[in-house]
């Protein structure tokens, strides 16, 4: 029905926008104290992009993407997540004339997924991504950051979970300890993970229909086939993460689910909401750049999903309350005041305040009722009277007091009693 928004989408209604609002400005706030300069990118890119960036054969290329062929024949794909799309602009605008380039963006993403609490396939991230640093201190520093952001925002159950995921050079011992490992248990794993066993064996480990199974916990551990550069750099790592006093814990099956991870690989947890208890993810991807075009350049970042924290402030009570009151209500006693109305309500609005008024000529009584509603502190009333004399009746709505200025003052009376309750 054109009634119905698609499945998976959702309208933010002004009931809920205050809630987004507020998230956008604790983020862009933060981004600000560690120096980070906000990016926004086409909501739609080349497939080819995705298809480069994120990998043949993970579950969002070859299950997730929205793609489609516009009028010139070109396959485009609406953005599935944003590191691809920052790196392409990274290449594109020569961003890397100096280094390092920190970015943060906020954004719609699409991915065709079964709609659940918390996931939706129009759904929003915030992600920051600092390219050309290879210092573990910028792996650290992008943890703290969304972790900063969460105990900003009042939630206190948090976990780290922290891996590394290798190298080039040292993931291929790993990748064949894997196959040693799974080769007799082919029949145990479910289709996807069968034909993952050849081209990504690692993704086994992530596999949401297999990862319970009692033979998944002896699996080879990644830490175990390190390179000495790749374990130097995770235990340089951890300690930062001591000494910032973050709490994590290692999980050797963290793999995380797209091709361009290299080395550090992190999720941030809030056990309270169970199975999907993941609300931020993220690592590094030393190979992302040269892949889509560059030079090797390393680069670390990390996406946070913006619906799944609403949804554990609001189960927590961390919301703040919405402001849904108007600071005042304009009322126009008789057709003589609507102009004057109209003036004075303009006048309040371009001085910063919210103001509302009835278009509809309704009595006066009706209007002093649509002022209660609205909340208002302050009803200024023009009658007759008050047009014919300029003048204009200041009531306070708390105190039921009233009184007559100038026209003229209205806006600075206002003002007057605003800041006296604001004191109060």
């Amino acid at each position: 029905m054109l009634t119905n928004a698609p499945r998976g989408t959702k309208d933010i209604l002004p009931e809920t926008v205050g809630s987004w609002q507020y998230l956008e400005t604790k983020i862009r706030d933060l981004c600000r104290c560690y120096g980070y300069g906000e990016i926004r990118t086409p909501t739609f890119e080349h497939t080819e992009l995705f298809r480069r960036g994120i990998g043949e054969g993970t579950d969002v290329v070859d299950k997730e993407m929205y793609t489609f062929q516009d009028r010139g024949e070109r396959s485009i794909t609406l953005r599935p997540e944003n590191t691809a799309s920052t790196v392409r602009a990274y290449l594109q605008n020569k961003l890397y004339a100096s280094s390092p380039v920190k970015l943060f963006y906020i954004g719609s993403m699409f991915r065709y997924d079964r709609p659940q609490a918390g996931r939706l396939r129009e759904f929003h991230q915030f992600g920051v991504e600092v390219l050309g640093e290879a210092s573990a201190a910028v792996d650290a520093e992008v943890i703290l950051l969304a972790w900063d952001l969460l105990k900003s925002l009042g939630l206190e159950d948090l976990t780290v979970s922290l891996n590394s995921v290798g190298c080039p050079k040292c993931r291929p011992a790993y990748r064949a300890a894997l196959q040693d490992f799974f080769r007799d248990k082919l029949p145990e794993l479910c289709s996807d993970c069968q034909s993952r066993f050849e081209r990504a064996p690692l993704r086994i480990l992530d596999c949401k229909v297999d990862g319970g199974k009692d033979f998944m916990a002896d699996a080879p551990k990644i830490t175990d086939c390190l390179c000495d550069e790749c374990r130097e750099h995770f235990q340089a790592v951890q300690e930062y993460l001591t000494a910032l006093k973050v709490n994590f814990a290692l999980d050797p099956r963290l793999v995380r689910g797209l091709d361009y991870y290299t080395k550090t690989a992190f999720e941030i947890k809030i056990p309270s909401l169970g199975a999907q208890s993941a609300v931020a993810g993220g690592g590094r991807y030393d190979g992302l750049v040269k892949e889509i075009g560059g030079n090797d350049t390393p680069a670390v970042g990390f996406a946070l999903g913006m619906e799944r924290v609403l949804m554990t402030l609001e189960q927590a009570g961390k919301l703040p309350p919405p402001n849904d009151k108007a600071d005042v209500f304009v009322v126009a006693a008789g057709d003589a005041a609507k102009i004057p109305a109209f003036e004075l309500i303009t006048a309040c609005r371009r001085a910063g305040y919210t103001a509302l008024m009835d278009y509809a000529g309704r009595s006066f009584k009706s209007q002093m009722k649509q002022a209660d509603k609205a909340k208002a502190p302050v009803a200024l009333i023009l009658g007759e009277d008050e047009v014919r004399d300029s003048m204009v009746t200041v009531k306070n709505m708390a105190s039921s007091q009233q009184e007559k200025v100038p026209l003229g003052e209205a806006v600075a009376k206002l003002a007057a009693i605003l800041s006296e309750r604001k004191g109060e």
